[in-house]
């Protein structure tokens, strides 16, 4: 009888498997494979080899705490001579005396995870059994079979393998761009990722049936949804949205999600301190990206929060046009979520792909503050019904906006704006740091045939339906214009333009007032303010009304969003008819420069000098640049300046560079002041690769 087979060494190849994988970018220690793809591992055995018809050889693969057969959470694989599809499944792809390769895969909808694997010989009735190590097993884009697949090429680099990409910020008529480092294949961002599946609340309660279900796109990002912010569980942000972040990390200062996983993991999975739109999409897009399903960020401009499902958006003004908090409906500048690519299994046919997930905490779903996967479609159609909190999705983009006046005589008035909600909804464009407008996904063009069929859908299937769209024609129209330069640390105009279409001179009173706004669109005090009590406007004609915005009254007061919200309300004095318009805009923070110095090779010193000119017209004191980039550093390297930088003058550092990566990488920068903060920039470094 032929003596017991022993392993005497086990290779994983981390560097060939992970490589075609295409998740070599975390590294070569560790085997990171996805699901529905072949991979092999080499086997050494002694005092003798392999021998067919003498020895068998079965794996056992196990994730989760409790690994069981029936719950999909460990795999019996025999190893035979062929590999089969669509199941675990091992084969001998070489035998060379000693050493054999077995070729190992595992079905497209495995449950992803950390997995055990072991090896158990038989050779009559000799058994051996033996560990191999650790794997990890991610979502597989590339795998036609998984229900995360991405058939194009550049769509599944960019939205899987990219880790880094642009945020879109600002406000509708001045959008402005914010570099981001996602850093999905950074050190501990994968051993992270599954810690935010392990301490999701359903996880806690039955972990044998939460993990049964990470096959699943859909369940996974919904846990992520709930699980990036910290409301009910011990979720990655803690949100903030009031200007005071002294025991934390302002939103504003963040440039990368890998930061704030450090250092959730490393202080026990206590939330990290500050977040908030932005950040914890950004984060969320992270997971769900190192993860394998593919993710991107949306921006959505004239965000709507409707509280009562309603569909409308109702909010109250006094006679100054100064917000009145008699409700809880809000209109955000801009909203952040996350979309997320998958098949609706769960669903009718049609739901397939882009699905919205919000990490944002705003309104609870199922128990829990998370929102999605929304199928983008349902919203665009205006399909209410289909899971999960398409209303709510369909409000943020579609919502009608009421706002009531409060006269002086305690009188109300009320105007409406159909088309303010929902608009210039934007993405990073693949391949490049531009801006895709995707506001077509998500709703018809406004006064069309389509739009008006799913207003009505739509408002079929609302606890409390819509009035008709339809509104009159204004005889008197109202603009605000602004200037082409609105630099922080300067004075610029704006500008209520007034057209009377009628046949007979108006005279009215004109509020026209400035405030600096967050993104949230609270307001502060003042910054230039106007009454003009009986402004008079000719028959057939246009008036142009300017109103100075002074920085000696909006610079202590802007909050970092860089906001200031202008609101021209119009009363017509012989009917009392009212008229408004708002409009937010932003002030700009001034450019960072990035000068790489040297030529860029991978493994290789290079100096990038970064810089930035005070536009203020005082010192900036505690003066800091905060640099990160996937490849490029390790971990965020932060550079304080000693001296005040005075007005007109440069704040700029040098700092070294080892980059252990080679192709593009982008280096996200961050800039810090007492009186100048949350400025941002970015430098895109083409990096050589080390000769082979």
């Amino acid at each position: 009888m032929a003596e017991a087979l022993t392993l005497e060494n086990c290779d994983l190849d981390c560097g060939t498997n992970n490589r075609s994988h295409h998740t070599a970018d975390a590294g070569c220690t560790r085997l990171i494979v996805r699901r529905g793809q072949a991979f092999e591992i080499k086997l050494q055995f002694s005092p003798r080899g392999y021998e067919e018809g003498v020895d068998q050889l079965t794996l056992f693969a196990q994730t989760g705490p409790c690994p069981s057969e029936d719950f999909g959470t460990e795999a019996k694989i025999k190893v035979t001579d062929s590999l089969q599809e669509g199941e675990w499944s091992a084969a001998i792809s070489n035998v060379d005396g000693e050493n054999l390769v077995l070729s190992v895969i595992s079905p497209p909808d495995a449950r992803i995870g950390k997995y055990a694997l072991s090896l158990e010989t038989s050779t009559g009735t000799e058994e051996n059994s033996c560990n191999l190590g650790d794997f990890f097993l991610l979502f597989n884009p590339w795998c036609p079979e998984d229900s995360v697949y991405m058939e194009n090429d550049a769509e599944r680099t960019e939205y899987v393998a990219t880790q880094y990409g642009i945020i879109f910020q600002g406000v509708v008529s001045n959008i402005t761009s914010v570099p981001w480092n996602f850093g999905q294949f950074e050190d501990d961002i994968l051993e992270a990722s599954l810690e935010v599946l392990d301490k999701n609340p359903k996880f806690l309660e039955d972990s044998t049936t939460d993990c049964t279900q990470r096959n699943d796109p859909v369940y996974i990002s919904r846990v992520v949804s709930a699980m990036v912010n910290c409301n009910g569980d011990s979720g990655v942000l803690y949100g903030r949205w009031d200007n005071c972040y002294g025991d934390g990390v302002s939103p504003m200062s963040w440039i990368g999600s890998v930061d704030i996983l450090r250092r959730w993991r490393k202080f026990g999975c206590q939330a990290v301190k500050y977040g908030q739109c932005w950040v914890y999409a950004a984060v969320a897009c992270s997971v769900l990206r190192c993860l394998g399903i593919p993710a991107r960020v949306i921006t959505n401009y004239n965000s709507a929060h409707d509280t009562n499902s309603n569909l409308a958006i109702e909010l109250y003004l006094d006679d100054q046009g100064k917000n009145q908090k008699k409700h809880k409906d809000m209109i955000w500048n801009f909203h952040c979520w996350v979309e997320a690519w998958m098949n609706r299994l769960d669903l009718p046919e049609g739901y397939d792909g882009w699905q919205v997930v919000d990490p944002t905490p705003q309104e609870k779903s199922d128990g829990a503050y998370c929102c999605g996967p929304a199928p983008v479609l349902a919203v665009k159609e205006g399909d209410l019904a289909i899971s999960y909190d398409v209303p709510f999705v369909f409000a943020e983009v579609n919502a009608d906006v009421i706002y009531f006046v409060e006269q002086r005589d305690g009188t109300v008035r009320q105007t409406k704006n159909n088309a303010l909600v929902g608009q210039k909804i934007s993405t990073k464009a693949v391949g490049t740091d531009t801006r895709e407008d995707i506001t077509q996904n998500y709703k018809y063009p406004e006064g069309s045939e389509d739009e008006r069929r799913v207003f009505e859908k739509a408002n079929q299937q609302v606890i409390v339906p819509r009035s008709q769209r339809e509104e009159a024609p204004h005889a008197i129209d109202m603009k605000i214009k602004v200037s082409e330069k609105m630099d922080k640390g300067s004075d610029f105009d704006v500008f209520a333009v007034i057209s009377n279409n009628t046949e007979e001179d108006k005279i009215c009173r004109l509020m026209f007032c400035a405030r600096p706004t967050s993104y949230m669109g609270e307001v502060g005090p003042e910054c230039g303010m106007k009454d003009l009590v009986d402004l008079k406007l000719e028959a057939n004609a246009e008036k142009s009304v300017p109103l100075r915005v002074l920085y000696e009254k909006y610079g202590s007061t802007l909050t970092q969003d860089n906001m200031i919200k202008v609101v021209a309300l119009l009363t017509d004095n012989s009917t009392k008819d009212v008229l408004l318009a708002i409009r937010d805009i932003n002030v700009k923070n001034p450019d960072i420069k990035v000068r790489v110095l040297g030529e860029p090779k991978q493994q290789k010193k290079l100096v990038a000098e970064i810089s930035v000119k005070n536009p203020l017209s005082e010192p900036l004191s505690g003066c800091s640049f905060t640099l990160e980039g996937a490849g490029l550093t390790d971990q965020p390297v932060v550079k304080e300046l000693e001296s005040p930088i005075e007005p007109g003058q440069d704040a700029k550092v040098r700092v070294d560079l080892v980059p252990q990566l080679s192709g593009l990488r982008k280096l996200v920068v961050d800039f810090e002041s007492d009186h100048l903060t949350g400025v941002k920039g970015y430098k895109n470094i083409i990096i050589a690769p080390l000769p082979k």
